[in-house]
């Protein structure tokens, strides 16, 4: 089974801990920004093995009691249509999707808060939307002054322009979509409120990468510097944190360069030093909470090298540039790492060639790697994940877990009523038949019940993943990765 680097357990405690001190060292009130994902965050559990997707949801409705949700979204995003890249929706969509997941797990959301408003008639439709749902919608423009003149910016003139979101409890979370959204700005804007009215209110960042205690080179630090290319984030030494306190910490390059005006606004607001460095903003404790560190540098190391694959198959479809690229394979060289220690890269290769068929390799949670390859009725995907769920019940691989009766029709569908030139079961076809016979034949049922040991194994293709697999697999909490090729 998986090796375990991470105490969830240690992690949570020493989080509400910590929040709950913070609330009291304000006074009445905590502003506290929720970053990342909330939700599936796969990253954080890839590195940091132990670590649970929905660690940050957890904490949170762990103090529910006490606190309430605020969500940003940036009216950029609401006209650009914005994608989310993990869910596959537009950010409106998927602040109403997490409005509704929020309440079902017991949190209170309180408002949504449209950010950069300039009356852009998209973001009136999405407050009507909301409205009508029963909402609190906010409109936030643009800060006055913003970022140069602070006193324009703590002033009426400034964050005195954007009404005040009224609040109720002692904690709130402010939370959005994705980066941009203004949750910052949100934040700041209520703290400028909250000292006009006398309300002693302080702010918090909660975060996991890069973490501060950790080496700058530490590979799951690096692995953080592979996951957000895109964004050009670098992990830098924290030059306050250093001059404050003599001893390093680790913070990335934009909350380093925005504190110097950060620390001026909050002085501003409320009169006095409140953090002498960005690191001191977050509550961070990724770091303390490491049990192995062999198993969790294993793993960033894995996720490095599985990161510069995808930068490869994202310039290859134009959705990468090739210092992208390079910086991927710099960050694998710097830590060691080559395609030859992903084992499944090979065992796919091999496979395609001696087949002459697009192949995957998938290597399970015991070590045993299993291989597939397309044919007429399945996917690659397909045969790879049937031959998987076959090894691990201890299913002979002679057998068939989808009867000629269910895959013909199937096949008969996509070709003549949808036109599909080449009618190939996809993964998602084959689960669906193998759930319909699920009571009628024992052996489909074992194999089924192995789906969940799949989630965390590592996967590779020798070509790109056709979207329906693509999405499945990642749903199946699979690794996966292709050869930068399309298949012919």
């Amino acid at each position: 089974m998986k090796k375990i680097g991470f105490d969830m357990k240690k992690y949570t405690e020493l989080t509400i801990a910590e929040i709950e001190n913070r609330i009291k060292r304000f006074g009445e009130r905590l502003y506290l920004e929720v970053g990342g994902k909330l939700f599936d965050d796969m990253h954080a559990s890839r590195v940091l093995p132990g670590f649970e997707p929905d660690a940050k949801i957890k904490i949170l409705q762990k103090m529910k009691d006490q606190l309430e949700v605020i969500f940003c979204i940036s009216t950029k995003d609401i006209v650009n249509k914005k994608m989310r890249g993990d869910t596959e929706l537009s950010y409106t969509s998927e602040v109403l999707r997490l409005i509704e997941t929020f309440r079902n797990k017991g949190l209170e959301v309180s408002n949504v808060v449209i950010t950069l408003y300039n009356d852009e008639e998209e973001a009136k439709q999405f407050a009507k939307t909301l409205e009508a749902r029963g909402e609190r919608v906010v409109f936030h423009r643009k800060t006055k002054g913003y970022p140069t003149d602070v006193n324009t910016i703590v002033s009426e003139e400034g964050y005195g322009k954007n009404p005040m979101i009224e609040v109720k409890k002692h904690l709130v979370v402010v939370t959005a979509p994705g980066p941009g959204s203004g949750k910052l700005a949100t934040c700041l804007s209520q703290l400028y409120h909250e000292n006009l009215r006398g309300v002693k209110a302080g702010y918090s960042k909660l975060e996991t990468f890069p973490v501060h205690n950790l080496e700058l080179d530490h590979p799951v630090n690096v692995a953080y510097e592979a996951a957000t290319i895109d964004l050009g984030d670098k992990n830098m030494i924290d030059p306050f944190f250093m001059y404050a306190y003599g001893r390093p910490a680790i913070n990335y390059n934009r909350d380093v360069e925005a504190f110097p005006l950060l620390r001026r606004i909050f002085q501003k607001i409320t009169g006095k030093l409140v953090f002498n460095s960005p690191t001191e903003m977050g509550l961070n404790f990724a770091g303390d909470a490491i049990v192995d560190h062999n198993v969790v540098k294993t793993a960033a190391r894995n996720e490095i090298l599985r990161r510069y694959q995808i930068a490869k198959v994202d310039e290859f479809q134009g959705k990468a540039t090739e210092e992208m690229v390079e910086k991927a394979k710099q960050l694998c060289d710097f830590v060691g790492v080559s395609e030859l220690d992903r084992k499944v890269i090979a065992k796919a290769r091999d496979k395609a060639n001696k087949t002459d068929c697009v192949s995957a390799a998938i290597e399970l949670d015991n070590g045993k790697i299993v291989c597939g390859r397309a044919i007429k009725d399945l996917t690659c995907a397909s045969s790879v994940i049937l031959n998987a769920l076959k090894t691990m019940a201890e299913i002979d691989d002679k057998e068939k877990l989808i009867p000629r009766s269910q895959l013909e029709p199937v096949a008969k569908f996509k070709k003549e009523l949808l036109g599909i030139v080449n009618p190939r079961l996809c993964l998602e076809d084959c689960l669906i038949a193998m759930y319909a016979t699920e009571g009628q034949d024992e052996r489909t049922a074992r194999a089924l019940a192995m789906l969940p040991r799949l989630a965390g194994t590592e996967f590779h293709s020798s070509a790109i993943l056709d979207e329906r697999d693509r999405v499945v697999l990642k749903r199946l909490r699979i690794n996966i990765t292709a050869d930068p090729v399309y298949e012919v």
